[in-house]
């Protein structure tokens, strides 16, 4: 303990300055700006084409097994936006930015789903087969391909492996170490050692078995967590107007004092963009990793632009809020009793007895664990894109294993504080590579819609309708008419 002790006082003057930075005065206005500017340059796209998001889930890849579904791309994206965010962050927010940084979640996640929706469809455009046959991609492929600078590609890998290959790890093992001891007084090493052993049975099967693992238990208990939060809801429905006037009167500051927390328009404001963008992830270059992976129905690349930006709706607007309701409904905030997991234990146990905090651990270690899976998905793209090999997977995975153990003993302050560095300085790079190319997002977004709004209920991308990419995308995956896919080695049960 004391190592660790020796290198949190080393990290934390470091982390300290660089969120100081970043979150005071970059990110908290460059995040929400590119969102409206994406918003209001594609018509609003993550509106009117919500119902194109609904229909673009399906389970098959259509006989291209080069990808994977969207449904499993989706899940995999959930598996690492809802965890401990949702349960964790969405208290913290609520116990240090006041009623109000719900608000600015909300704000934050409308105008992200528009920048979720750039990122994950210049994704799937520039994406390529890797020695497998698989589609690989993200954010490094169209900052080598798209912008021609593969060392831009290089440093967004290396901060994606450290952020989401370790540091977010340690976030969500830090958080069901918490939640299980709170609930069942079980000791850290204990959970170190079952979530070691459980994250290390999936993660050295490699993406494939990860985005199978998601489509089965993502889906399932997010619609579990969610019933829960109606029903909390719904038996608190009179209580619901005044409720949501709070929420608004406290993002601008007219209500400080609620709850005895701190408000203003500021606190409110930072809290709600920090912890918004750790749990749904638009514009932080993550997400975009697995949906390059996938076959997009329709084959366009907005299609799966578009699922995306539904996995943002479904963190923030669904799960998030769900949490949140259920912390204001219960009365608990600002009484003193805790912060993080603890204070949305104590609101369920309001709302359900003595086995809402079980629940509440339950949730949230499969969400957590889920996340910590879906995170290395991500980070395993990253190591592709380097050329890191197998010594490099393999180094990858001990790694993550390494940082689940410690962040079930770390402190919760310098776990956080150590995320949301990582993740400034992921959303910089990226920020700064989805806005210079806007312009092909753009021309990608009228093409789909010039053939929705032409009758095509199935449009696919024409290669030959983009002459001036040239060969920075793959020609032979973007063509106007269906052809076979090439041969791909089938997946076996080990894989």
């Amino acid at each position: 303990m004391d190592l660790l002790q020796l290198i949190e006082n080393i990290l934390s003057p470091v982390v300290n300055g660089i969120n100081g930075v970043l979150w005071n005065y970059v990110l908290v206005g460059v995040l929400p700006l590119v969102g409206l500017w994406f918003s209001a340059s594609l018509g609003f796209i993550q509106l009117r084409r919500f119902p194109k998001m609904l229909s673009g889930m399906v389970r098959s890849t259509g006989g291209d097994n080069a990808g994977i579904s969207p449904l499993q791309s989706l899940s995999t994206s959930l598996a690492s936006r809802v965890g401990t965010g949702n349960i964790v962050g969405v208290a913290i927010a609520l116990g240090v930015g006041g009623p109000g940084a719900i608000f600015w979640m909300w704000v934050v996640a409308i105008f992200g789903m528009a920048t979720a929706y750039v990122e994950s469809a210049l994704a799937q455009l520039y994406k390529r087969r890797d020695a497998a046959g698989h589609y690989r991609g993200g954010p490094a492929l169209y900052m080598a391909y798209g912008l021609g600078k593969p060392w831009l590609g290089a440093i967004f890998s290396v901060c994606l492996i450290v952020a989401f290959g370790f540091v977010f790890s340690a976030v969500q093992a830090n958080s069901i170490s918490e939640a299980v001891s709170s609930a069942w007084s079980v000791p850290p090493g204990w959970t170190a050692t079952v979530l070691v052993a459980l994250t290390a049975a999936v993660i050295f099967g490699g993406l494939r078995r990860v985005a199978r693992i998601s489509e089965l238990v993502v889906p399932v208990m997010a619609v579990a967590y969610l019933a829960l939060a109606a029903w909390v809801v719904l038996g608190n429905i009179t209580q619901l107007p005044a409720l949501l006037s709070l929420i608004v009167r406290s993002a601008f500051g007219l209500d400080q004092a609620a709850g005895g927390v701190l408000g203003g328009l500021a606190v409110a404001l930072l809290n709600g963009v920090k912890r918004g963008l750790f749990s749904n992830e638009a514009g932080m270059g993550s997400a975009p990793n697995i949906a390059a992976s996938a076959t997009p129905s329709p084959h366009h690349p907005a299609s799966q632009g578009l699922i995306q930006a539904f996995g943002v709706f479904v963190d923030t607007l669904m799960v998030c809020t769900a949490t949140a309701l259920m912390i204001l409904l219960s009365g608990v905030l600002g009484t003193g009793g805790g912060d993080g997991v603890a204070l949305t234990q104590q609101a369920m146990a309001v709302h359900f007895g003595s086995w809402g905090p079980t629940f509440v651990a339950i949730a949230l270690a499969l969400f957590a664990l889920t996340s910590i899976l879906g995170n290395y998905a991500y980070a395993e793209s990253a190591v592709v894109f380097l050329r890191g090999g197998r010594i490099g997977m393999a180094l990858l995975r001990i790694g993550c294993l390494a940082m689940v153990a410690w962040g079930s003993f770390a402190k919760l302050d310098i776990v956080w504080n150590t995320a949301d560095a990582a993740m400034g300085i992921m959303a910089m790079v990226n920020l700064l590579a989805i806005v210079l190319l806007s312009g092909v997002a753009i021309k990608l977004t009228r093409d789909y819609d010039r053939k929705i709004r032409a009758g095509d209920r199935s449009p696919r991308l024409d290669a030959d309708d983009f002459p001036e990419l040239g060969d920075s995308i793959d020609r032979s995956i973007w063509t106007a008419t269906p052809t076979a896919p090439p041969l791909v080695k089938p997946v076996t049960k080990d894989e």
